[in-house]
Order: C-alpha cells, then sequence, then structure tokens
C-alpha cells in the first residue's frame, strides 16, 4: 500500500479524533468557559452540522483544484481550526475552531478516499478507502479514551493541541506524499452536479442515510443500556465503549477486503449483517458475557458498512466521484443526526432501551430495502471521463 495512502489516514485520524472527543469533555468544557451542558452539547451537533453542510459545498466550490493542492489546503482549514479551538478563550470561539475544522472534514474525507482510491491497482481500491477510513475508527478505539485522559488531567486544551500535532504531521505527509492528479475541468463539476442529482446516486445517498442510522438509533444510548439493561456498573461502560471501537477497526478492515472480492454484493451483504446483529442485540442486551461478544460484533458490523458504502455510490456516480463520495460522508454525519433522534423519540414515548436495537435493525433493513432496489435498477453512468471507467464496478 502506497505510503501516501497511510498519510490520509492520519489526517482522518486527527478528523475522528476532534469529531468524538469533545463528547467527553463537556463538563470541563463548560466549567472553564462558563456554559451550560446543553450549550456545549452544541460543540458536537454544530460539528455535525458543519460537516452536512461542508462536504458537498467545499468538494463543488473547489472542482478546479488540483486534488493534492485540495487536499493540502483542506487538511490546512483543518489545522487552523484545530489551532483556534486550542487556543479558544471563550465560547463564540471555540464554535468557530470546531465549525472551521468540520468544513474541512467532510471533504478532506470524500476527496482523500477518492484519490487513495486511485493511487492503487482497482482490486485494491476497497481495502486502500477502508485503510483511510480505519483511521478514523482508531480514533474511536484508542485517540478518544486517550484524548479524554489527556483532557482530564492537563485540560481540555491540550486535547486540541494533541489532535493539532496530528494534523500537522498529516498535513506534511499530504503535501509531500500525494501524487499530483490532473485538474477537474468546469464542465467536469457541472457534470458532477448533475450526476449528483440522478435517481441512482440519490438512492445510494438514502441507503447510507437509512441504513447507518439504524447504528446510530442503537449506539447513542449504549451507555444507559449498559447499565440499566445488561447490569453493568456506570464505571465499566468505557470498556463497553472500547470493545465497540475495537470492533469498529477490525470491521472497517475486512470489510475492504469484502468490497474488492464483491463489489455489489458489499453494499447489501454489509447492511444485511448489521441487521441481524442489531436484532440479536435486543436479546442477547439482558446477559453481561453476550453484551460484551455482541457488543463487539455490533461494531464491526457497523463500520463494516463505511467501504462498501463509499464504494457503492463512487460506481453509481461514474464519472463524479468525487462530489458524490464527499456528499456520501454528509450522509453519514445526517445519519449521526436522525438515529438518535428516533432513538429519542421511541424512549420519550415509553419503549425500553433493549428496544432500540430493534428499530434500529428495522431502520437498517429499510436501508437494504433501497440498497437493492438501486441493485435493480442500475444503469450504466451517462457521464464519461478518464475515471470513470476505473470506478464503475457494475
Amino acid at each position: 500500500m502506497p505510503i501516501a495512502v497511510f498519510a490520509l489516514a492520519l489526517c482522518a485520524f486527527a478528523i475522528g479524533l476532534t469529531e468524538f472527543v469533545v463528547a467527553g469533555l463537556l463538563p470541563d468544557i463548560a466549567t472553564d468557559l462558563h456554559v451550560s451542558i446543553p450549550a456545549a452539547g452544541l460543540l458536537v451537533s454544530g460539528y455535525a452540522l458543519g460537516v452536512v453542510i461542508g462536504a458537498p459545498l467545499l468538494t463543488a466550490l473547489t472542482g478546479g483544484v488540483e486534488r493534492r493542492r485540495l487536499l493540502t489546503g483542506l487538511m490546512g482549514l483543518f489545522l487552523a481550526g484545530s489551532i483556534v479551538s486550542a487556543l479558544a478563550s471563550g465560547y463564540a470561539v471555540l464554535m468557530i475552531g470546531r465549525l472551521a475544522a468540520a468544513l474541512a472534514h467532510g471533504a478532506f474525507m470524500g476527496v482523500g478516499i477518492v484519490a487513495a482510491a486511485e493511487m492503487v491497482p482497482e482490486a485494491r481500491r476497497g481495502r486502500a478507502m477502508s485503510l483511510v477510513i480505519s483511521g478514523a475508527t482508531l480514533a474511536t478505539v484508542l485517540g478518544v479514551p486517550m484524548g479524554t485522559l489527556v483532557g482530564q488531567h492537563l485540560g481540555w486544551r491540550a486535547t486540541f493541541w494533541v489532535v493539532t500535532v496530528c494534523a500537522a504531521v498529516g498535513f506534511a505527509g499530504v503535501a509531500t506524499l500525494v501524487p499530483r492528479a490532473a485538474r477537474r475541468a468546469a464542465g467536469n463539476l457541472r457534470t458532477e452536479l448533475t450526476t449528483l442529482r440522478q435517481r441512482p446516486v440519490l438512492l445510494a445517498l438514502l441507503t447510507t442515510v437509512l441504513g447507518f442510522g439504524g447504528v446510530m438509533t442503537s449506539y447513542t444510548y449504549i451507555a444507559e443500556m449498559a447499565t440499566r439493561v445488561s447490569g453493568f456498573a456506570s464505571t465499566s461502560v468505557i470498556w463497553i465503549t472500547m470493545l465497540f471501537g475495537l470492533g469498529t477497526f477490525v470491521g472497517n478492515l475486512l470489510s475492504g477486503r469484502f468490497t474488492d472480492r464483491y463489489p455489489r454484493a458489499a453494499a447489501p451483504g454489509s447492511l444485511a449483517l448489521l441487521a441481524l446483529v442489531l436484532a440479536v442485540f435486543t436479546l442477547t442486551s439482558h446477559d453481561k458475557t453476550a453484551t460484551c461478544v455482541t457488543v463487539f460484533l455490533f461494531g464491526a458490523a457497523a463500520f463494516g458498512t463505511l467501504a462498501p458504502l463509499q464504494m457503492a455510490i463512487m460506481a453509481k456516480a461514474g464519472a463524479a466521484p468525487t462530489l458524490a463520495s464527499a456528499t456520501n460522508v454528509a450522509a453519514f454525519n445526517l445519519a449521526n443526526t436522525v438515529g438518535p433522534l428516533l432513538g429519542g423519540a421511541l424512549l420519550s414515548v415509553g419503549f425500553g432501551y433493549a428496544t432500540l436495537n430493534l428499530a434500529g435493525a428495522l431502520f437498517t433493513l429499510l436501508g437494504l430495502s433501497v440498497a437493492l432496489r438501486g441493485l435493480a435498477t442500475d444503469r450504466p453512468a451517462t457521464a464519461a471521463a478518464p475515471v470513470a471507467d476505473d470506478l464503475v464496478l457494475a
């Protein structure tokens, strides 16, 4: 695997760390900046909204920029946002830093995944994409617990300085290692915008929102599920989340190989497995040992969908993989918003925590049904470009 792919993975690690670590630092941030916990929580939801907006917007606006220069510029924006966050003297400044990083997040991941795929032979593209994504999953396994620990002992700003260092090294790696690519012409950008509105691409985006929304319907409330249903002590929750994180790392890497071998079946197959694991979790959540096993499998199945869903939309987009890939990153973050809302609504009307797993399974099955419908209606992409022949898998 080219070393440039590892540089992209390091950038993804910094991005994943800054996205998720704030949740563990909310009390410290709220106390230090003299704001309420709900206000501090907006630093999480505001970041997600920034990704949803920034991914397609920045990718579209930078359509004519050479790819290495674009990746370097996006990582520079993320790095600047991290520095502003670390130096923030108040809540508003911290929010500005978070939003700057979020705007770069989605576009960088979308463009970076396509760049990684183009640096390797076609038979290894799923593995290259999953390696970049694994940077973000590794952030959930190791980065977030370590970042939280650093923040609790040295202050939350120290955690943002850790993110800044990782981002700076990744920035240097991208600037020096990622090969130059031909600039995308303005006409190609118009083609990408047109392609994004085509039915197969819209179905692929809907598949991501529904399929991954099932993950967040359950996982958002996993701490309460572990203590109230499984019977774990509150001090054990961190180990439960680490099991999930370990599963995400393993599942993401394995899914890359599966995607390379079975490109058409990978997306529906991964969603079917995820729905099955969630349905089983409805039953196993009542036993401690079974919960531990299922949480690991849940993480593996959940993040095992990432590479297949990214590859699926790139294939359906044909000549427009970059904007489609970035928009799909936004779709994942939209799922991160919709899933918790569904879970919260079910809890508010009296359903139990274990039921959220079944709801997540049903939500994912909706995504699977859309994926199967997309397979049934596949047709060759109408646009043509040099990259199209490499990325159309069907």
